[in-house]
């Protein structure tokens, strides 16, 4: 099915997560592009584009409206997936947020702990507290990629396991990323060694975390 608009490289990244015939939440939607950009191209059936903000989700409307998506793409207002039904979603993304926003969100869903339920979460800062929260929480990473759009961008695939398992801080930073063998992987995570290095200056337990991330390159 042709593309009814072109999403920017961040927005893509999260829509080829999707399974194919998934109903989907997206969390802080803002102009609703992505639930209709799955469901005009036949990979979602349905789509909930929710978000806490009135004007963000008027946006969303007319983005829904302008490409005749009314049947497959409703729109919810509420605080990340407060009135989001256990029925209504299967793949839910969470995007554009501090990863311990997206911690919050998904802790705070009742509906969570279902196996069935993937999630799709671009953390914009924080995604070692967020990684660190998931495999805390009984979550695993399934898969985790990178993308460039002005600046490099990293989003993860991840499913509730049950298992509680331990993670080292370097993990939390590198995830299930391939920095060796891909090369935006590495830009990402050299990104992440230069953050902590400016940290280590003040606090010198980064200074361990640094050496070893850097021996991951």
């Amino acid at each position: 099915m042709a593309e009814p608009f072109k999403l920017d490289s961040r927005l893509k990244l999260c829509a080829s997560f999707v399974r194919e015939n998934s109903k989907v939440a997206d969390i802080g939607t803002d102009h609703a592009y992505l639930p209709v950009w799955l469901c005009k191209k036949g990979i979602a059936t349905k789509a909930l584009a929710c978000d806490i903000g009135q004007e963000p989700l008027q946006n969303g409307i007319k983005t829904i409206e302008k490409y005749n998506a009314s049947h497959m793409v409703h729109t919810r207002l509420c605080n990340g997936l407060s009135k989001v039904m256990e029925n209504e979603a299967d793949d839910i993304i969470i995007a554009g947020m501090g990863g311990e926003t997206i911690a919050e969100i998904i802790d705070g869903w009742q509906y969570s702990k279902n196996n069935n339920k993937h999630f799709i979460l671009q953390p914009m800062t924080k995604s070692n507290e967020l990684i660190e929260y998931l495999y805390s929480s009984g979550y695993e990473i399934i898969k985790q990629d990178c993308c460039k759009e002005r600046k490099i961008y990293t989003v993860m695939l991840a499913a509730f396991s049950g298992k509680k398992t331990p993670v080292t801080k370097e993990f939390t930073y590198l995830g299930k990323l391939s920095p060796k063998t891909n090369p935006i992987h590495r830009e990402f995570l050299e990104m992440e060694i230069r953050n902590l290095e400016n940290k280590a200056k003040g606090d010198l337990k980064y200074k361990n975390v640094v050496e070893n991330l850097k021996k991951e390159l």
